[in-house]
Formats: C-alpha cells, structure tokens, sequence
C-alpha cells in the first residue's frame, strides 16, 4: 500500500529537477496517474523514458499562458475526470543586482512565478477533488534576503501568502493548500541560475550558499519529493496553511 494509492496527480514544471523527483516519488506511493507538465517538449521526452511508466501523461505546457493551463486541463479532464493532488512547482529564477533589473526580468519572472502559480491553481477547481491536497513550491528566500534576489524572493513571498488567502478560501472543499520552501537544491535550474554569471561567479554562491546552510551541502530533489509526498498525503490530514521548509536549517538558524 503506498501513500497515494488510486491518486490523479498534476506537477507543473515535472520535467527535471525537484519536479521530476516528485512525479516519480508519487509514483512509488502508488498514484493512479500522474501527468507532467514543462515548456521543453525534449525534456519532456527525455523525463517520460525515464520514468519508463504507462501512467505517465507529459503535456508541453507554460504555466503563465492561459491558453496552455486550458488545454492541460481539458486533457486531464478528458482522460481520468478530475485532480486529488496538485504540485504547483514551475517556477524560475534569476539572481540579478538591483540596479541591473529590467522591466522584462520583472515581468518574465512574475508572470512564471506568480502569475502562472495563481491561474495553475484557479484553472484546476473545477475538476479538483473536494479533500484534495495543493501544494505550492516556494524557497527559503520568501522569508530570507540574498544579493541580486529581491524579484525573486518576492514572487516567493507572493507565493506563501497564496497558499495562506487559498486555505480559508477553499476550506469549505476541505481542500488542504500548503507551502513548500526548499533551501538551495541541486538542480539543472539551480546549476542554470548560478552558472549565469561564469564559473568563478558560480563556485562564489555555491560556496556563500552552502556556508549559510547548518548541514553544509546543498538539498538534493529527492529530499523535497518526499515532504511534498507528506504534504500531498493524509499523513498530513491536519496541516494547512503552512510553510514547510526543507532547507537543512538555512531559514531557522
């Protein structure tokens, strides 16, 4: 028996990194479907391979393009009905200094961040189980400060306060919504974001990254798949609301 059994779930941005860790976490706690969503069809491609299961549907989809949310969820409709589980991860960042910001980062990083979480999860209520579980993805830096992070640490911040306004909204359904909030975690989009600025600048903010985390290495996805599987599962049928950080200490200490 696993944690989800006979489960129908949605990952956004389920191609790499911490959302392909979890759609194949959901999958060894017996989830009945799973479908997977990501801008990059060969990446898609290459995360269903990998997978190597029937109950895998991937849909090229970006989460900030309204047409796209009504098409995947017409596809989820039309094969299995409804949604018990939403992981709400697509996201993106950028580290860019205050006075390098432009209005086009802005823009790009809200409307992926935020804008595309809020209609991610507005589209799904109407085929959304009533006692389903939404969980949102975050970062620590919703509550902490980095250099050249303020867009993004507030789309985060935007992020929590969703899932806070969204538990009293749909409390009536029962529906659970909850936050997530890794620390630094070693993914393609991590590396990504780090490399941008050259390889003396990356190995710079890993190393000032990992020295501000009290176990001293970066989180890998597999550890913040299975919070979100307590999050998605009714090992957790008593928590809402909340921001759950899986950081190795780096928001707390």
């Amino acid at each position: 028996m696993g944690k989800l059994d006979g489960k129908i779930a949605l990952v956004t941005g389920g191609s790499t990194g911490i959302g392909f860790a979890t759609a194949q976490q959901f999958l060894i706690e017996g989830v009945e479907h799973v479908f997977i969503t990501g801008r990059r069809q060969q990446a898609l491609d290459d995360a269903i391979k990998k997978l190597n299961r029937k109950n895998v549907t991937a849909i090229q989809s970006d989460t900030s393009n309204m047409n796209d949310l009504d098409k995947l969820y017409s596809v989820i409709k039309k094969e299995k009905g409804h949604l018990d589980i939403l992981f709400a991860n697509a996201g993106a960042a950028q580290f860019i200094p205050l006075d390098s910001v432009t209005e086009k980062d802005f823009d790009d990083t809200f409307n992926t961040n935020v804008k595309g979480v809020l209609f991610t999860v507005q589209k799904a209520l109407p085929i959304f189980n009533d006692g389903g579980s939404i969980i949102l993805n975050a970062s620590i830096s919703s509550i902490k400060a980095s250099p050249a992070c303020s867009v993004y640490s507030a789309t985060k911040a935007a992020v929590r306060s969703f899932a806070r306004c969204w538990t009293v909204d749909l409390k009536e359904r029962k529906i659970r919504v909850n936050t997530i909030s890794p620390g630094p975690v070693d993914t393609p989009g991590f590396r990504g974001a780090v490399k941008s600025g050259g390889e003396k600048e990356e190995k710079a903010l890993v190393t000032q990254l990992v020295s501000a985390v009290p176990m001293n290495r970066l989180g890998m996805p597999e550890e913040i798949a299975k919070a979100v599987v307590f999050l998605a599962s009714d090992d957790s049928s008593y928590v809402t609301g909340i921001e759950l950080f899986v950081d190795g200490g780096a928001a707390q200490i």
